[in-house]
């Protein structure tokens, strides 16, 4: 086991290397010049440029920014901003909560609606409920999110008013941020209290069913797929045959055996969470690190994309490293 896990790990290392190459190299294929950009008219200025550039260290040569770029990162220095000139660490620790927050309840929705609907699918096999729900599955996996959050907007928001439009909370509460989720802080908060969390969670509800359709859809059909195949196995039928009721049977022996899949989807998932935030965020104007990165990458502004790509990337690394080894725990077969 151990040296399967070490084995793990080891092949993180090339995966991040290749990561930061990507996002060094490809933000400099992208048209525009961050100098011209924070110059503006002033750009015209041949002597003003060519300072403002060598002050950024974009006069060197591309090998030596790269090098530069990744001997900070092994001391913990992902750069500061050329437009806000702070740590790109501190901005991005300052709106990574809100995307921690709506990812949270994006899978929660997935898993609370996800696991029961494929569990009936499967019981229910080839009858109009099983069809009815993996069509349904279907179609939430083949919505673009960008489409489906108008569409909640304009049905939910504009037209029944039921939900904000975007934001994350009320102007009216100021909330102190201790976790920066504000679920939690609006709730402890002595401005607005219940209201105030009431104003947070209607917020959030939009977002999170955006990002969270195509996660539940992908529950929804791995947890039928998992639970057709358990459900064939001689043990079930066994139990069965000694009288357990249905309901235990397929909640005790089945589910649980049929959760091994389930929990390495959903944490594969989390990748497809982060990704789907920067459409989320930018369609409700949530102001987390997917919008973040999308303002930066139209102002340019390199050691922000570098950073952010680099701390994402870590990020879903990491959880699928940690998925790969509960999952060698669970299942010793797969260490060989």
């Amino acid at each position: 086991m151990l040296k399967a896990v070490l084995k793990k790990i080891l092949n993180l290392i090339p995966t991040l290397l290749g990561v930061s190459l990507l996002a060094f190299l490809l933000i400099r294929l992208v048209p525009g010049d961050p100098v011209m950009l924070l110059l503006g008219e002033r750009g015209a200025d041949p002597q003003m440029y060519t300072e403002m550039k060598r002050n950024m260290g974009l006069d060197r040569p591309m090998y030596e920014q790269y090098f530069t770029f990744l001997g900070n990162i092994f001391q913990g220095d992902f750069g500061h901003s050329i437009v806000s000139k702070r740590a790109v660490l501190t901005e991005f620790f300052d709106r990574f909560p809100a995307t921690l927050e709506l990812g949270i309840m994006a899978m929660t929705f997935a898993i609370t609606l996800g696991i029961p609907f494929g569990i009936i699918a499967a019981i229910k096999r080839n009858s109009f409920f099983d069809f009815t729900l993996m069509g349904a599955g279907l179609v939430g996996y083949s919505m673009p999110i960008f489409w489906w959050g108008l569409m909640l907007i304009i049905v939910f928001s504009v037209k029944l008013g039921w939900t904000p439009v975007s934001g994350r909370i009320d102007v009216l509460y100021e909330v102190d941020k201790v976790t920066g989720l504000l679920l939690i802080d609006s709730w402890w908060s002595e401005d607005g209290g219940f209201a105030a969390f009431k104003s947070a969670l209607s917020h959030l509800i939009l977002p999170a069913l955006a990002m969270g359709t195509i996660p539940l859809a992908v529950v929804a059909r791995m947890t039928r797929s998992s639970m057709l195949e358990v459900l064939g196995e001689d043990y079930i039928r066994t139990a069965r045959a000694k009288g357990l009721p249905y309901a235990r049977v397929v909640i005790v022996h089945a589910l649980r055996n049929a959760l091994v899949p389930i929990i390495t989807i959903l944490g594969l998932l989390f990748g497809s969470i982060i990704t789907g935030a920067i459409l989320t965020e930018m369609i409700f104007s949530w102001p987390g690190i997917g919008k973040w990165i999308v303002f930066s990458i139209n102002a340019r502004d390199y050691p922000v994309i570098q950073g952010g790509v680099m701390m994402i990337a870590s990020l879903v690394i990491l959880t699928n490293a940690i998925v790969d080894i509960l999952y060698l725990w669970a299942n010793p077969r797969m260490r060989h």
